[in-house]
């Protein structure tokens, strides 16, 4: 697996020992009140400070996928998005991420100066999108959905989440390279809480290796979900530490691409975990070459 993912104009991102998506929403009714930001000189603040605290990807939302939301129209969305990758780009050359399903945003986030595609119907929504990423050069992220988000969590039901979710990215793996993406600039994202239940979320945590068997970066989003709330019984104001918790075991199992709000504490979580790791690998080489 690749530890380097290209993007337009030439540039790259290490992923090693992580790297960070800064998340910001441009819409009223996310999830996370926190994250909402809808102003546009808000908005942009707000992304550049990300970006000092360690983000190396702004990722921008104009369509709210929590589940119940409801289908955003593309002039909606195409009003809260466009302006603020303008005013970012104008500002900063950090990684623009724009998590759409519709090639008609897509098409000028990528005019505007967006990087990467975050589609969370991994090209089965409007498969235009994939050319368009593949033309420009662009990377893409490709997530897994049970069905849509308004109605995800009524009843999802899996024989065996971690399997399903596999074949699934395999599959959404092979249209983007139909499509034309090379195999480095295509993301697998496991869509952790949506259309899952608690403890499908856990295994999809758990097995996260079966999925870097494919061979592709991994992306999770666990900041601050709803399977953090069912396991601490805390609102989202106060998922912070459970969080965290979930992010170190992610890292452990493979993961190096983390969609986050709190930029600042997950970096220093993630530093000083990847530190430590990195010291235990360090020292079982040197008892490994002792006993050689």
């Amino acid at each position: 697996m690749a530890n380097v993912l290209p993007l337009p104009r030439g540039r790259s991102l290490p992923l090693e020992p992580f790297a960070l998506m800064g998340v910001v929403n441009a819409t009223p009714d996310s999830f996370y009140a926190a994250s909402r930001h809808q102003a546009l000189g808000e908005a942009r603040d707000i992304a550049l400070r990300m970006v000092e605290a360690g983000a190396v990807i702004i990722d921008l939302g104009g369509e709210s996928t929590r589940p119940g939301s409801l289908f955003v129209d593309e002039e909606a969305e195409f009003e809260r998005v466009i302006p603020l990758v303008r005013a970012i780009r104008a500002e900063s050359d950090v990684a623009i991420s724009v998590d759409t399903r519709k090639a008609a945003v897509w098409r000028r986030a990528l005019d505007s100066g967006a990087d990467i595609l975050n589609d969370i119907s991994a090209l089965r929504h409007e498969p235009e999108c994939g050319a368009l990423a593949a033309r420009a050069g662009a990377t893409v992220v490709l997530m897994h959905m049970q069905g849509e988000p308004k109605t995800m969590q009524e009843a999802p039901i899996y024989v065996d989440c971690l399997a399903e979710v596999v074949a699934f990215l395999g599959q959404a793996l092979r249209r983007a390279l139909e499509a034309g993406i090379p195999s480095d600039r295509i993301v697998l994202d496991p869509g952790i809480g949506f259309g899952k239940r608690l403890d499908d979320n856990l295994a999809l945590i758990a097995g996260l290796g079966a999925l870097t068997a494919l061979g592709q970066p991994v992306l999770v989003g666990l900041s601050r979900k709803s399977f953090v709330g069912g396991l601490t019984g805390r609102p989202a104001e106060g998922r912070l530490a459970g969080t965290l918790g979930a992010t170190g075991a992610a890292w452990q199992a493979g993961a190096r691409l983390f969609r986050v709000h709190d930029v600042e504490e997950t970096r220093d979580f993630l530093t000083v975990v990847s530190a430590v790791a990195s010291a235990a690998a360090t020292a079982a080489a040197a008892r490994s070459g002792r006993r050689g």
